[in-house]
């Protein structure tokens, strides 16, 4: 197991789904984490199960972001996790669906990597894990401005690599498919066969199913860890084979 001990890490988005199994894995690792989210309740819920520290945070804020860090203090490992969605091709898509996930999913990332990644550079030491997603590397049918956010998420994830690659701060991202969280598992009620939305949600990986949250961070516990020393600049697939042959 990748060991986290004396680490300081700070998950945005931690307070369910795939932001709380990040948490969760690190704070296993032997990190000290703080769970980030606007959901205080289901957010310190989060904090308190794995020995953590909760703090109210909405990424699309900078001010807010550069309280946080004010707050929190040296970090080793930023996890930008945060982010919505929106349903809709360009005929059902309005500027504001775009503006309001542009705010959260890409400025959200830059306000905390603004506010966290300078200590980082000075220490010359960190790890920056970005939330991408499939759609940020192949276009998702009917997700006009998720795809664009998840595209740009990407972009920023490797821009920042690059201009930072002799510092000892490390960038990636992570793309993941379609993944069993408890958005998408509400979101599957209001279908009139949820089975059979479940089932051809999860056609799209080749093994047939859905990623399961910890799937995803195990693989953000790696890049976080120092046995990922060599990694930056990657968008790592992790989409059960969905973009496979595109």
């Amino acid at each position: 197991m990748f060991n986290l001990n004396n680490k300081t890490a700070f998950v945005t988005g931690g307070a369910s789904g795939i932001g709380a199994a990040i948490a969760e894995h690190f704070a296993q690792a032997g990190a000290r984490v703080w769970v980030a989210d606007r959901d205080e309740t289901n957010g310190r819920a989060v904090a308190a199960k794995i020995g953590g520290q909760f703090i109210g945070l909405d990424v699309a804020c900078e001010t807010a972001c550069a309280e946080a860090a004010k707050t929190v203090g040296a970090t080793d490992v930023l996890a930008n996790v945060a982010g919505i969605g929106h349903v809709g091709a360009l005929p059902n898509t309005t500027a504001a669906d775009l503006d309001r996930l542009y705010a959260v999913n890409v400025r959200g990332i830059f306000n905390c990597c603004k506010a966290f990644v300078p200590v980082m550079l000075e220490h010359k030491s960190g790890s920056v894990i970005n939330m991408a997603s499939i759609a940020g590397v192949i276009a998702v049918r009917d997700r006009l401005a998720y795809t664009t956010t998840k595209f740009a998420v990407v972009g920023l994830t490797k821009a920042l690599a690059l201009d930072h690659s002799h510092t000892g701060v490390r960038f990636n991202c992570i793309c993941p498919g379609r993944v069993e969280t408890p958005f998408v598992l509400e979101r599957l009620k209001e279908y009139p066969d949820p089975q059979a939305a479940y089932r051809e949600m999860s056609s799209t990986q080749l093994n047939g199913r859905m990623i399961r949250p910890g799937e995803i961070a195990a693989a953000a516990l790696y890049l976080a860890a120092d046995e990922s020393a060599m990694v930056t600049g990657s968008a790592l697939m992790i989409d059960g084979g969905w973009s496979a042959g595109k």
